[in-house]
Order: C-alpha cells, then structure tokens, then sequence
C-alpha cells in the first residue's frame, strides 16, 4: 500500500506539474509587450564560466523576437556559442566581430539573419577574436570601436531596432570594456550557488568603474538567477540572498536547471526552438517578457 501510495503521489505530481506549464505556455503565447522607446542596449555579463551567460543572451533575444521585437545579437565571445546556438555561419574566414572591431567592417555587413529565428540577426564570433584585444591594444579609442559600429548600424536602419544583445566572453578585458562603452544595460546571470554574490560584486564595482570613466549612462540593470532546483534549502537560500542585495534589479523569473536547457546547444539551438514546451523554454520566454515590461 505504502509503495501503491507513492507512485500515486509520484503521477499527480507530474499531473500538476504538465497543468503548470500547460498554464505557463499559454500566458506566453497570449502576452504582448510593448516596443521600446528606442534601443535597448545590453551587454550579458558574468566574468565567471559555466552560469548559462550565452544561453541567457540568446534565448531572451529569441523570446522577444518571437513577440515581434527586432534584435541584433553581436557575439563578443571567441568560443562563438552565442553564433552556434542561432545557426550562424561562424568558420575561419567568416566577416565577424574581429572584422567589426579591427578592420572598421561595418555591421550591416556582417550581420547574419538567423534561421533559427526571423527577427533575430548576429554578428558571429571566429576564433581571430581570440587575438583582438592585442591587435586593439595600440588602436586609438580602442575602448569605443564596439560602441561607434552600433550607433552607425543603428543610423543606418530604416526600421528602429528593439534590441541589442552583446554576449561577452568570461572575462572582464579590453572586449567586455568595449560592450560594456556600448551598452546603456548589463544584464547578469547568476548561477544558484553558494559564491554567487561573490562574483557578482566583483562586477559591480567594474561597472561602476566604467561609468565613471567611460560610460554615464551604463547601469546593472538586470539580474537573471539560472540554474535553479527547487528540491535544494541552498537555491532557495541564493535567491533571497540575491533579491535582498538587489531588490530592482533581479528578475522573479527564475530559470531552472533543465535537461533541455543543457541539451539545446548541442543541438545548434535555443531551448526555446529545441523544446518550447519545457519549464526551461518556458522560463526564458517569461524572462524575455518581464526584461520588456520593466523596460516600457
């Protein structure tokens, strides 16, 4: 009887959970958010691997595509996940970033139309990145070459563009500081772990740096929890942590550590073209759409 009971409690709890998301996907599908009032311009940052950065910056960019926003997504990580992840054309000898940042190439003519998501255009990363903050380091104003390539882009276009995304690689050198020149936003995921806070003030005082040297205008303005069990005291302990640190800036939804989350990549794509029906696409989607409405 003991073990008829709990796999009787095992199926209603899997009952729950389908009705859940069922419920979830239908207020995604059925939201509408307004468009900005001009570009919002984000560098996604987190000088610390491994705490879903470049799942974040794409899978919000593609969330807020599917609701009609026009987005640029510029991969500024020489790994090029952030170009894989959209299905972009990213082989040696590809016009890239580098070609952005070294060779004053413009961005129209870089920019690749993602397959995976009409509304959604990346300027890849190659692996030539990798060697750009030398090529740069002579360069005058190298600190601005990102942030002058946007605003000739952005004079270029006949329709307004919602959204920039710049994915930064794991570090806090001379190709974050020119995302973060460029950025008007820094949007930070942090894993649920213990020295989550840790790093994250790290960050913050980098930022605050560069807007005092660089840039007035940047501000931390969003916090995205990844990685999230909801089984474990210590995730639910991170997240309050969080929130009382940064009550403005970090984000109710949560996203959860998820097999298709993981899977996604190795695939070529987003959770959200993967598996848009899973918790994990679903929180990404619900991400995207809490970003614009805090935004409007």
């Amino acid at each position: 009887d003991l073990v008829r009971s709990r796999g009787l409690g095992d199926v209603y709890k899997r009952q729950q959970e389908l009705s859940d998301s069922t419920r979830r996907l239908a207020n995604v599908n059925s939201a509408v958010i307004p468009h900005p009032q001009k570009t919002r311009i984000f560098a996604v940052s987190n000088q610390k691997g491994g705490v879903g950065k470049t799942t974040t910056a794409v899978n919000i960019a593609v969330g807020l595509a599917n609701k009609g926003m026009q987005v640029l997504v510029i991969d500024l990580d020489p790994q090029g996940n952030a170009s894989t992840a959209l299905g972009i054309e990213h082989r040696v000898g590809t016009p890239s970033t580098f070609d952005v940042l070294v060779n004053d190439m413009s961005i129209a003519d870089v920019a690749q139309l993602s397959p995976e998501s009409p509304g959604v255009r990346c300027v890849p990363a190659t692996i030539d990145l990798a060697v750009a903050e030398l090529k740069l380091y002579s360069v005058l104003s190298r600190e601005h070459r990102l942030k002058n390539a946007i605003q000739r882009y952005l004079e270029t276009l006949d329709a307004p563009l919602d959204y920039v995304f710049i994915d930064c690689p794991p570090s806090l050198g001379l190709l974050t500081i020119n995302a973060f020149t460029a950025a008007t936003e820094v949007l930070i995921p942090i894993q649920c772990e213990y020295y989550a806070l840790e790093g994250l003030s790290q960050l913050k005082l980098t930022i605050d740096d560069i807007r005092v040297q660089l840039n007035p205008t940047l501000e931390l303005a969003t916090i995205i929890l990844t990685m999230y069990d909801a089984r474990t005291k210590l995730n639910a302990a991170v997240v309050e942590d969080v929130k009382s640190h940064f009550p403005n800036q970090t984000l109710e939804t949560l996203i959860p550590r998820q097999i298709g989350v993981a899977e996604a990549p190795g695939y070529g794509q987003t959770v959200i073209n993967y598996d848009r029906s899973s918790t994990g696409a679903i929180a990404y989607m619900e991400a995207a759409i809490e970003l614009a409405n805090r935004g409007a």
